[in-house]
């Protein structure tokens, strides 16, 4: 049996911030991580010399990220990441937030019965920007050590903190599902949809209208998004922590604090920082010895979080063109927003997906595929190309794209149950290739040197995440876990004795930043006698 002080299981962001912090601070930490490499969804690849993102496209949240790098003395080479919308042939680059007038001007001559409504958007959006730059304002203050800087406590803190309240109070009042808040302002369906179809499912409507704002603030690592992983595992290790990899937690025995793996090691905690899937926790926890007490709270807990779903997932394909990357800069930025089409999805992935979904049977293979026409064709594509943010993420004169759509993991979970998984890849593969050749990249016509695809079993597979999801709770149902900014304290605590819980399933909405932040807070929260 091994034994170590604190174990953190989950070696995403969430859980590789809350071993860092712990092993600096001398604690005997191990990290367990099911997979041959940590950084969850945070992850980066090569591919016959195309380097590759296999999740996060870009980071966000530099008041969060950045000091936490920078807390813990590691030196990465960031560089912008900016972000162009597109709408079929009309195209913006954002760079700050002049540019949400270009947007709102494209908006205007798609859509000019609308123009009234274009201008009520675009105020939501500034009102939003005005709140988010009040909560990035300071870096955040866990990160920060007042006792050792109290001048900057007194000088820039507190002043910051009543506006940070301010900005609160509005979060809170748009809380409503994007939706429904887009129904009140948006008369033009198509237009609704345009926005709309950018989000998750039911997204509160503060957290989707803050989307300009954030694409002024993305970032990228040089070498890829996944360098941030690599290196805090190295910090971990040269702060004297411990890290297993390949290494699957199949049983957690509450009682007597031990953890078994797939193997049949056992390993002994004082502390358990849980910073993977929460469903997990849930199922594998034996609890039969606990006072009954106790044991009521975690039936409780339990009953909540397993009744609960992801949100919605998302459908990548990974393609390399013999296409220099100039002809693609032409176009866009590295990160690309792209929607070929103005009419918007309207029910298209709400009410005839459901009724897919629920009747499953009476559809056929062909009935299907003429859904999936219409889905790719009007659906808004995230483009991600890593060789115009990294001149060395391509061979010279070719080009690495990651193109992605939100999808829902109950549709390939019934097609992968019926047989017809790897055909279905094919030819949403050959749906996306299309939809892009006829719009926006032409180039892509005969110039396909290789594409495969990631679907929500991939991510369910590969980073443990149930429904396939990359943010966490689905925003449709009531959340189980804290959903408030100024109670995200309490995200990491459960009812389980010595426990605590961190990452994109402990508090909701979640991201990057969140992650850190929960990690951070649970590493904080360890108090060992």
């Amino acid at each position: 049996m091994k034994k170590h002080d604190v174990i953190v299981v989950g070696g995403g962001m969430a859980g590789l911030t809350a071993s860092a912090y712990l092993a600096k601070r001398g604690i005997d930490v191990l990290l367990i991580e099911k997979n041959d490499k940590c950084g969850g969804l945070v992850n980066s690849f090569v591919k016959d010399g195309f380097l590759f993102e296999g999740g996060v496209r870009a980071l966000e949240s530099a008041g969060i990220i950045l000091p936490m790098l920078r807390d813990l003395e590691i030196k990465l080479h960031t560089v912008k990441s900016p972000v162009s919308v597109g709408i079929e042939d009309r195209v913006i680059h954002v760079h700050s937030e002049k540019n949400l007038k270009d947007y709102g001007d494209i908006l205007k001559e798609l859509y000019p019965d609308s123009i009234d409504d274009v201008e009520k958007l675009l105020k939501v959006i500034k009102h939003v920007m005005k709140n988010m730059k009040v909560l990035y304002q300071v870096e955040n203050p866990v990160f920060k050590n007042f006792k050792s800087d109290k001048s900057y406590f007194v000088r820039v803190y507190l002043p910051w903190l009543f506006k940070f309240l301010v900005a609160l109070w509005n979060i809170n009042h748009m809380r409503i599902p994007v939706e429904e808040f887009l129904e009140k302002i948006i008369k033009n369906h198509s237009l609704k949809d345009i926005i709309d179809q950018h989000f998750f499912r039911g997204t509160p409507a503060f957290f989707a209208m803050s989307y300009f704002y954030l694409y002024t603030d993305y970032f990228y690592f040089m070498g890829g998004v996944g360098k941030i992983a690599e290196n805090m595992h190295n910090k971990i290790l040269e702060f004297g922590g411990k890290v297993a990899t390949d290494t699957k937690i199949i049983e957690v025995d509450v009682t007597s604090n031990l953890l078994k793996d797939g193997e049949g090691n056992t390993y002994q905690y004082k502390e358990l920082i849980w910073a993977s899937d929460l469903k997990t926790l849930y199922r594998i926890a034996a609890i039969e010895n606990l006072p009954q007490a106790v044991k009521t709270k975690v039936e409780l807990e339990r009953s909540k979080i397993l009744s609960k779903r992801g949100t919605d997932s998302v459908y990548s394909v990974y393609m390399a063109v013999n296409e220099p990357s100039e002809a693609f800069k032409k176009i866009s930025h590295g990160h690309f927003f792209y929607t070929p089409s103005r009419k918007g999805m309207g029910e298209i992935h709400r009410s005839e997906l459901k009724n897919i979904l629920q009747s499953w049977s009476n559809f056929s293979k062909e009935d299907i595929l003429v859904w999936l026409d219409k889905f790719y064709q009007l659906n808004t594509y995230e483009i991600s190309i890593p060789v115009l943010k990294d001149p060395q993420a391509a061979p010279e004169g070719a080009t690495g794209l990651i193109v992605s759509t939100l999808f829902e993991y109950d549709l390939i979970k019934k097609i992968e149950e019926d047989g017809w998984y790897q055909e279905f890849k094919q030819e949403v593969e050959k749906r996306m290739i299309d939809v892009l050749t006829n719009s926006i990249y032409p180039m892509l016509k005969e110039k396909i040197l290789f594409s495969f695809s990631a679907t929500p079993i991939t991510i369910e597979n590969t980073v443990a995440s149930s429904e396939g999801a990359i943010v966490g709770w689905s925003f449709e149902e009531t959340i189980p876990v804290t959903s408030s900014m100024i109670k995200i304290n309490d995200s990491i605590l459960t009812a389980f004795p010595n426990i605590k819980k961190a990452g994109q399933w402990s508090y909701s909405p979640s991201g990057v930043p969140t992650a850190i932040l929960t990690g951070k807070l649970a590493a904080d929260a360890i108090k060992l006698q």
